[in-house]
């Protein structure tokens, strides 16, 4: 990838090609369009509604191939499946095999940081991408897209790590602890365009802190270090404030 200084932005159907899917002109630009840059172009429309209807159609049609491929597994193991598949590591990923970085319109702010290669930034363009397709096409058009794109996560789904879904490795490491259910309140600060949001989730004694751009990714970055702060009590370490004791 070029700095952002250079950066070369190839025209948005070479995109299309490598999808495998048609889509018109207008909702292509419209689903590579970051709130950044809709920002410093007068309050055009984002593609944070895409990403929203590409988020429900990725999680059902994720969630429908795991149950058929995995008869055998309980409602408990295939949550865990989905949320590696469906994983912002995981959507990242895939965004990197398309070099996807290269195609998103971002604001000035988020190309000297980088933002064409940030995980949260591309996993959302994904969605809005399957959003796209699914308002052009349908859902069975969708469905084989979703399945060219994450087909590869899915056949390792019963082997990844509880890593790649820290909310549901929380959960389960409180209950097995006896903390109960792990409590989440998240706070949103900056203008829209530039929106943080810092998540804290209480489970028994455990604090854990994590921000990010949208609130599902704040919430995970809290539950990673809520996790392995109680991985730490349970190894007889004394963990008072959420931080791993190798930290």
């Amino acid at each position: 990838m070029p700095p952002h200084g250079t950066r070369q932005r190839p025209e948005p159907t070479a995109l299309l090609e490598k999808l495998g899917v048609h889509l018109d002109p207008e909702l292509l630009v419209l689903a590579l369009t970051h709130r950044s840059f809709a920002h410093e172009a007068g309050g055009i429309p984002t593609n944070e509604r895409l990403e929203f209807l590409g988020d429900t159609v990725l999680g059902l049609v994720v969630t429908e191939a795991l149950y058929r491929r995995h008869p055998e597994q309980s409602e408990g193991e295939l949550a865990k499946m989905r949320a590696a598949t469906v994983s912002q590591r995981s959507l990242a990923a895939v965004a990197r095999r398309l070099e996807l970085g290269r195609y998103i319109l971002l604001g000035k702010g988020e190309m000297r940081t980088r933002g064409y290669d940030k995980d949260s930034i591309l996993s959302d363009t994904v969605e809005a991408l399957i959003g796209a397709t699914y308002l052009s096409h349908g859902l069975e058009v969708a469905r084989d897209l979703v399945h060219r794109l994450v087909d590869t996560t899915l056949t390792r789904a019963a082997d990844l790590g509880a890593g790649l879904d820290w909310k549901t490795s929380l959960q389960e490491a409180a209950a097995l602890r006896g903390f109960g259910a792990p409590v989440y309140e998240v706070v949103a600060e900056g203008p829209e365009h530039a929106r943080v949001f810092h998540a804290q989730v209480t489970a028994g004694p455990v604090v854990g802190l994590g921000e990010g751009t949208a609130k599902k990714h704040a919430e995970q970055a809290a539950a990673e270090q809520a996790y392995r702060a109680i991985v730490a009590l349970g190894d007889g370490e004394t963990v008072a404030d959420g931080t791993p004791a190798d930290a």
